[in-house]
Protein backbone atom coordinates (compact mmCIF):
# COMPACT_ATOMS: atom_id res chain seq x y z
CA UNK A 1 0.00 0.00 0.00
CA UNK A 2 1.45 3.35 -1.04
CA UNK A 3 2.14 5.88 1.67
CA UNK A 4 -0.18 8.88 1.73
CA UNK A 5 2.58 11.07 3.13
CA UNK A 6 4.64 13.16 0.69
CA UNK A 7 8.19 12.00 0.22
CA UNK A 8 10.89 13.89 2.13
CA UNK A 9 14.18 14.72 0.54
CA UNK A 10 16.34 14.23 3.63
CA UNK A 11 20.06 13.85 4.05
CA UNK A 12 21.37 11.69 6.82
CA UNK A 13 24.44 12.81 8.72
CA UNK A 14 26.63 10.60 10.80
CA UNK A 15 27.60 12.22 14.08
CA UNK A 16 30.81 10.82 15.43
CA UNK A 17 30.90 10.37 19.18
CA UNK A 18 34.11 11.34 20.94
CA UNK A 19 33.69 8.18 22.98
CA UNK A 20 33.60 7.89 26.74
CA UNK A 21 35.26 10.67 28.69
CA UNK A 22 38.78 9.80 29.69
CA UNK A 23 39.31 9.86 33.42
CA UNK A 24 41.55 12.67 34.61
CA UNK A 25 45.00 11.63 35.69
CA UNK A 26 45.13 11.14 39.45
CA UNK A 27 48.08 11.75 41.66
CA UNK A 28 48.92 9.52 44.59
CA UNK A 29 47.70 10.70 47.97
CA UNK A 30 48.02 10.06 51.66
CA UNK A 31 44.82 10.08 53.74
CA UNK A 32 44.52 10.16 57.54
CA UNK A 33 42.23 7.23 58.39
CA UNK A 34 42.62 7.10 62.17
CA UNK A 35 43.43 9.50 65.00
CA UNK A 36 44.19 13.23 64.96
CA UNK A 37 43.56 14.81 61.56
CA UNK A 38 41.03 12.17 60.52
CA UNK A 39 39.91 12.78 56.93
CA UNK A 40 42.77 15.07 55.96
CA UNK A 41 44.70 14.23 52.84
CA UNK A 42 47.65 15.47 50.85
CA UNK A 43 48.45 14.86 47.20
CA UNK A 44 51.94 13.57 46.38
CA UNK A 45 53.09 15.05 43.09
CA UNK A 46 56.46 16.39 41.96
CA UNK A 47 57.43 18.10 45.22
CA UNK A 48 58.21 16.07 48.37
CA UNK A 49 55.49 16.13 51.04
CA UNK A 50 56.35 16.88 54.66
CA UNK A 51 54.19 15.32 57.39
CA UNK A 52 54.42 16.69 60.92
CA UNK A 53 53.03 18.79 63.75
CA UNK A 54 54.49 22.07 62.45
CA UNK A 55 52.12 24.43 60.66
CA UNK A 56 54.75 24.55 57.93
CA UNK A 57 54.18 20.87 57.09
CA UNK A 58 52.20 19.92 53.97
CA UNK A 59 50.08 17.55 56.06
CA UNK A 60 49.67 18.95 59.57
CA UNK A 61 48.82 16.48 62.35
CA UNK A 62 48.56 18.61 65.47
CA UNK A 63 49.12 15.99 68.16
CA UNK A 64 51.85 15.72 70.80
CA UNK A 65 52.74 12.21 69.61
CA UNK A 66 53.79 13.65 66.22
CA UNK A 67 57.17 15.36 65.76
CA UNK A 68 57.30 18.80 64.16
CA UNK A 69 58.94 17.23 61.10
CA UNK A 70 57.97 13.58 61.31
CA UNK A 71 58.46 12.06 57.86
CA UNK A 72 58.79 13.00 54.20
CA UNK A 73 57.09 11.28 51.24
CA UNK A 74 58.25 11.69 47.65
CA UNK A 75 58.38 10.07 44.25
CA UNK A 76 61.50 9.09 42.32
CA UNK A 77 62.22 6.85 39.33
CA UNK A 78 61.67 3.73 41.41
CA UNK A 79 58.26 4.81 42.75
CA UNK A 80 57.00 6.37 45.98
CA UNK A 81 59.11 6.40 49.15
CA UNK A 82 58.93 7.59 52.75
CA UNK A 83 61.77 8.69 55.03
CA UNK A 84 61.59 9.04 58.80
CA UNK A 85 63.07 12.39 59.91
CA UNK A 86 64.30 11.30 63.31
CA UNK A 87 60.84 11.40 64.89
CA UNK A 88 60.52 10.56 68.56
CA UNK A 89 57.88 7.97 67.62
CA UNK A 90 59.55 6.41 64.59
CA UNK A 91 57.43 6.25 61.45
CA UNK A 92 56.07 2.78 60.72
CA UNK A 93 54.91 1.22 57.44
CA UNK A 94 52.38 -1.58 57.94
CA UNK A 95 53.34 -1.54 61.64
CA UNK A 96 57.05 -2.08 60.93
CA UNK A 97 59.61 0.54 61.91
CA UNK A 98 61.39 1.85 58.87
CA UNK A 99 65.17 1.91 58.81
CA UNK A 100 65.81 5.34 57.33
CA UNK A 101 63.47 5.06 54.37
CA UNK A 102 61.17 2.58 52.68
CA UNK A 103 59.15 2.12 49.50
CA UNK A 104 55.38 2.63 49.44
CA UNK A 105 52.81 0.50 47.64
CA UNK A 106 49.09 1.06 47.18
CA UNK A 107 47.23 0.44 50.42
CA UNK A 108 50.23 0.70 52.73
CA UNK A 109 49.51 2.18 56.15
CA UNK A 110 51.85 4.66 57.80
CA UNK A 111 51.79 5.10 61.56
CA UNK A 112 52.71 8.68 62.46
CA UNK A 113 52.55 9.14 66.23
CA UNK A 114 49.08 7.97 67.20
CA UNK A 115 47.59 8.63 63.75
CA UNK A 116 47.36 6.15 60.88
CA UNK A 117 47.71 7.30 57.28
CA UNK A 118 46.88 5.30 54.18
CA UNK A 119 48.90 5.59 50.98
CA UNK A 120 46.76 5.40 47.82
CA UNK A 121 48.56 5.17 44.48
CA UNK A 122 47.45 7.08 41.40
CA UNK A 123 46.15 3.86 39.81
CA UNK A 124 43.94 2.85 42.72
CA UNK A 125 40.17 2.81 42.23
CA UNK A 126 39.99 3.93 45.86
CA UNK A 127 41.53 7.30 44.96
CA UNK A 128 38.30 8.52 43.38
CA UNK A 129 36.29 7.51 46.44
CA UNK A 130 38.61 9.31 48.83
CA UNK A 131 38.58 12.41 46.60
CA UNK A 132 34.79 12.52 46.83
CA UNK A 133 34.93 12.17 50.61
CA UNK A 134 37.52 14.95 50.76
CA UNK A 135 35.36 17.27 48.65
CA UNK A 136 32.38 16.65 50.93
CA UNK A 137 34.46 17.31 54.04
CA UNK A 138 36.14 20.51 52.83
CA UNK A 139 33.56 22.25 50.63
CA UNK A 140 30.34 24.10 51.35
CA UNK A 141 27.51 22.15 49.71
CA UNK A 142 25.54 25.24 48.64
CA UNK A 143 28.26 27.39 47.06
CA UNK A 144 30.95 24.77 46.35
CA UNK A 145 33.53 27.09 47.90
CA UNK A 146 35.66 25.85 50.78
CA UNK A 147 33.85 25.58 54.12
CA UNK A 148 34.84 27.39 57.31
CA UNK A 149 36.70 24.43 58.80
CA UNK A 150 38.93 23.99 55.77
CA UNK A 151 39.45 27.75 55.50
CA UNK A 152 40.75 27.86 59.08
CA UNK A 153 43.20 25.01 58.42
CA UNK A 154 44.38 26.53 55.13
CA UNK A 155 44.70 30.03 56.63
CA UNK A 156 46.90 28.78 59.47
CA UNK A 157 49.23 27.10 56.97
CA UNK A 158 49.40 30.14 54.66
CA UNK A 159 50.09 32.49 57.56
CA UNK A 160 52.92 30.25 58.79
CA UNK A 161 54.37 30.14 55.26
CA UNK A 162 54.09 33.92 54.81
CA UNK A 163 55.84 34.60 58.13
CA UNK A 164 58.61 32.13 57.36
CA UNK A 165 59.55 33.40 53.88
CA UNK A 166 58.48 36.30 54.53
CA UNK A 167 55.75 37.29 52.05
CA UNK A 168 52.76 39.63 52.17
CA UNK A 169 49.33 38.16 52.82
CA UNK A 170 45.92 39.83 52.94
CA UNK A 171 42.46 38.74 54.02
CA UNK A 172 39.14 39.99 52.64
CA UNK A 173 35.90 39.32 54.50
CA UNK A 174 32.88 39.79 52.26
CA UNK A 175 29.34 40.21 53.60
CA UNK A 176 26.14 40.46 51.55
CA UNK A 177 24.30 43.73 52.21
CA UNK A 178 20.71 43.55 53.44
CA UNK A 179 20.48 39.82 52.87
CA UNK A 180 17.83 39.11 55.50
CA UNK A 181 15.10 41.08 53.62
CA UNK A 182 15.83 38.94 50.54
CA UNK A 183 15.13 35.78 52.54
CA UNK A 184 12.10 37.30 54.29
CA UNK A 185 10.51 38.53 51.06
CA UNK A 186 11.38 35.76 48.62
CA UNK A 187 12.18 32.73 50.77
CA UNK A 188 15.33 30.80 51.52
CA UNK A 189 15.50 29.07 48.13
CA UNK A 190 15.79 32.45 46.42
CA UNK A 191 18.32 33.53 49.03
CA UNK A 192 20.37 30.40 48.35
CA UNK A 193 20.45 31.24 44.65
CA UNK A 194 21.76 34.72 45.44
CA UNK A 195 24.56 33.17 47.52
CA UNK A 196 25.43 30.78 44.69
CA UNK A 197 25.67 33.69 42.25
CA UNK A 198 27.92 35.68 44.56
CA UNK A 199 30.11 32.61 45.12
CA UNK A 200 30.47 32.29 41.34
CA UNK A 201 31.66 35.92 41.15
CA UNK A 202 34.21 35.24 43.90
CA UNK A 203 35.41 32.13 42.09
CA UNK A 204 35.90 34.02 38.82
CA UNK A 205 37.92 36.77 40.47
CA UNK A 206 40.09 34.60 42.74
CA UNK A 207 43.60 33.96 41.46
CA UNK A 208 45.22 30.56 41.42
CA UNK A 209 46.45 30.01 44.96
CA UNK A 210 43.82 32.26 46.57
CA UNK A 211 41.54 30.59 49.11
CA UNK A 212 37.84 31.43 48.76
CA UNK A 213 35.41 30.14 51.37
CA UNK A 214 31.93 30.57 52.76
CA UNK A 215 32.53 31.12 56.47
CA UNK A 216 29.01 32.03 57.63
CA UNK A 217 25.43 32.39 56.41
CA UNK A 218 26.00 35.27 53.99
CA UNK A 219 29.67 35.85 54.81
CA UNK A 220 32.61 34.86 52.65
CA UNK A 221 36.38 35.06 53.03
CA UNK A 222 39.17 35.40 50.50
CA UNK A 223 42.74 34.80 51.61
CA UNK A 224 45.24 36.36 49.21
CA UNK A 225 48.78 34.93 49.60
CA UNK A 226 51.55 37.15 48.24
CA UNK A 227 49.19 40.14 48.07
CA UNK A 228 50.01 43.44 49.83
CA UNK A 229 47.34 45.72 51.28
CA UNK A 230 47.13 48.17 48.36
CA UNK A 231 46.79 45.41 45.76
CA UNK A 232 44.20 43.66 47.95
CA UNK A 233 42.16 46.86 48.14
CA UNK A 234 42.19 47.20 44.33
CA UNK A 235 41.19 43.54 43.98
CA UNK A 236 38.36 43.91 46.50
CA UNK A 237 36.96 46.98 44.79
CA UNK A 238 36.83 45.13 41.45
CA UNK A 239 35.05 42.30 43.21
CA UNK A 240 32.56 44.69 44.82
CA UNK A 241 31.81 46.30 41.44
CA UNK A 242 31.36 42.89 39.79
CA UNK A 243 28.77 41.83 42.38
CA UNK A 244 26.91 45.15 42.01
CA UNK A 245 26.81 44.64 38.23
CA UNK A 246 25.46 41.08 38.47
CA UNK A 247 21.82 40.52 37.48
CA UNK A 248 19.99 39.12 40.49
CA UNK A 249 16.31 38.22 40.40
CA UNK A 250 15.23 36.59 43.69
CA UNK A 251 11.66 35.39 43.40
CA UNK A 252 11.71 36.50 39.75
CA UNK A 253 12.06 40.18 40.69
CA UNK A 254 15.15 41.98 39.37
CA UNK A 255 17.07 43.43 42.30
CA UNK A 256 20.43 45.11 42.82
CA UNK A 257 22.45 43.30 45.48
CA UNK A 258 25.75 44.54 46.84
CA UNK A 259 28.47 43.45 49.24
CA UNK A 260 30.63 45.18 51.82
CA UNK A 261 34.27 44.12 52.20
CA UNK A 262 36.75 44.48 55.05
CA UNK A 263 40.48 43.97 54.45
CA UNK A 264 43.45 43.41 56.73
CA UNK A 265 47.03 42.36 56.06
CA UNK A 266 49.52 40.28 57.99
CA UNK A 267 51.83 42.45 60.08
CA UNK A 268 52.82 43.48 63.61
CA UNK A 269 50.03 42.54 66.00
CA UNK A 270 48.40 40.41 63.30
CA UNK A 271 50.59 37.35 63.06
CA UNK A 272 47.95 34.72 63.61
CA UNK A 273 44.58 33.92 62.08
CA UNK A 274 42.47 35.16 64.98
CA UNK A 275 44.09 38.61 64.98
CA UNK A 276 43.97 38.88 61.19
CA UNK A 277 40.28 37.95 61.04
CA UNK A 278 39.45 40.34 63.88
CA UNK A 279 41.12 43.19 61.98
CA UNK A 280 39.28 42.36 58.74
CA UNK A 281 36.01 42.11 60.69
CA UNK A 282 36.61 45.57 62.16
CA UNK A 283 37.13 46.96 58.67
CA UNK A 284 33.95 45.21 57.48
CA UNK A 285 32.01 46.80 60.38
CA UNK A 286 33.18 50.25 59.23
CA UNK A 287 32.15 49.51 55.65
CA UNK A 288 28.66 48.55 56.80
CA UNK A 289 28.23 51.64 58.93
CA UNK A 290 29.61 53.92 56.21
CA UNK A 291 26.65 53.04 53.98
CA UNK A 292 27.39 49.51 52.64
CA UNK A 293 28.60 48.60 49.13
CA UNK A 294 32.05 49.75 50.20
CA UNK A 295 35.56 48.46 50.79
CA UNK A 296 37.33 49.43 54.00
CA UNK A 297 40.94 48.67 54.94
CA UNK A 298 42.23 48.16 58.47
CA UNK A 299 45.60 49.92 58.43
Amino acid sequence: MASSQPPHDTAQHTILSPGPARPQARAARVVVIHGEGLGQRVVVEAAPVLVGRSQEADLVIAHKSVSREHCRIWRDDSGYRVRDLGATNTTRVNDRRIDGEAGLADGDQLTVGESILKFISEDSVEASYHEQIYQLATHDALTELYNRRHFIEAADKEIARALRQPLPLALCIVDVDLFKPVNDRHGHLSGDEVLRQIAAVLRRHARAGDIAARIGGEEFALLLPGCALEAASTFADRLREAVAATAFAPGGEPQRITVSIGIAALGPGRQDRAALMAAADAALYRAKHAGRNQVCVQE
